[in-house]
C-alpha cells in the first residue's frame, strides 16, 4: 500500500475510534439531578431548606467543609431526631437515589434489630405521602452489626428499612451509595402504583442507647438508570 493511502487508512481508523468512544460515552453517561450538595448555607449552621422533626434536633445537624467538600455533619448525644428536606420527584423518571456518607462514631451497643438499641451512626430516608398526618418511608441504614440485606420495619409498617452497609472497618471514610427507590417501594409496600416522592431525610441517633453518634452526609442526587 502506498504511504499516502496508508495515512488515509490510519486517519479513518482513528476517526472511527473517536466516534465510537463518543457514542459509548454518551450512552453510558449518567443523568442525575442534585437534591442537595450543601453548597448553600453557612458553615456551622443548620442547612437552609431543611427542617428538623423537632426544634431540639436543630443543633444536631450543621454544614461543614473539608478538602473542598461541603457536607452535612451530624452529632447526636442521647437524641434521635430526623432532619428532612422537602423535594418532590417522580421515582418512575428518577428511580435511583445516590449519596455519599461516612460514619464517624457508632452509638455504643447499637443493634437496629432491637428496640432498646435501635440507633445508627448514619441513615437515609426516601419519603412518600401517605395521609395528612403520616408518611411512608424507605430507610437505608449503615449498621455496626446487623448484616447487609436485613429488612426491618417500624411505625406500624409505614417505615420499611434495609441495611445496605454493615461493620465499622470503614469508619471515617466516605462511601458512595445508590439505591433503587422505585423497586424498593414496590417490593416493601407491595404497591405497584407508586406516588411522587415528597423528599429525603437523614437520621443520626443515639437516644435508645443513651450514647453518642456521629456521621456525615454529602452529594444527594437523583439519577436515571
Amino acid at each position: 500500500m502506498a504511504p499516502g493511502a496508508l495515512t488515509l487508512v490510519r486517519r479513518a481508523l482513528l476517526a472511527a475510534l473517536v466516534l465510537s468512544g463518543a457514542l459509548v460515552g454518551s450512552a453510558t453517561a449518567e443523568e442525575c439531578v442534585i437534591v442537595d450538595d450543601f453548597a448553600k448555607g453557612k458553615g456551622g449552621e443548620f442547612p437552609p431548606d431543611w427542617k428538623p422533626r423537632k426544634e431540639s434536633g436543630r443543633p444536631v445537624y450543621s454544614i461543614q467543609e473539608m478538602d473542598g467538600r461541603r457536607y452535612l455533619h451530624a452529632l447526636a448525644k442521647g437524641l434521635g431526631i430526623q432532619a428532612a428536606k422537602q423535594y418532590e420527584w417522580d421515582p418512575r423518571t428518577y428511580p435511583i437515589l445516590a449519596w455519599s456518607w461516612r460514619p464517624i462514631e457508632f452509638p455504643a451497643g447499637s443493634d437496629e434489630r432491637q428496640s432498646k438499641s435501635n440507633d445508627s451512626a448514619v441513615s437515609v430516608y426516601a419519603v412518600f405521602p401517605h395521609s395528612p398526618f403520616a408518611v411512608k418511608s424507605l430507610k437505608y441504614i449503615w449498621s455496626a452489626v446487623v448484616p447487609v440485606g436485613t429488612h426491618l420495619t417500624s411505625s406500624a409498617g409505614l417505615t420499611q428499612a434495609r441495611i445496605i452497609r454493615s461493620g465499622t472497618s470503614l469508619k471515617g471514610q466516605w462511601t458512595e451509595e445508590r439505591v433503587n427507590v422505585l423497586e424498593d417501594y414496590k417490593k416493601y409496600f407491595d404497591d405497584p402504583d407508586i406516588s411522587k416522592a415528597a423528599g429525603i431525610a437523614v437520621l443520626t441517633d443515639s437516644d435508645d442507647t443513651r450514647s453518642t453518634a456521629q456521621g456525615d452526609y454529602a452529594n444527594f442526587r437523583l439519577c436515571k438508570p
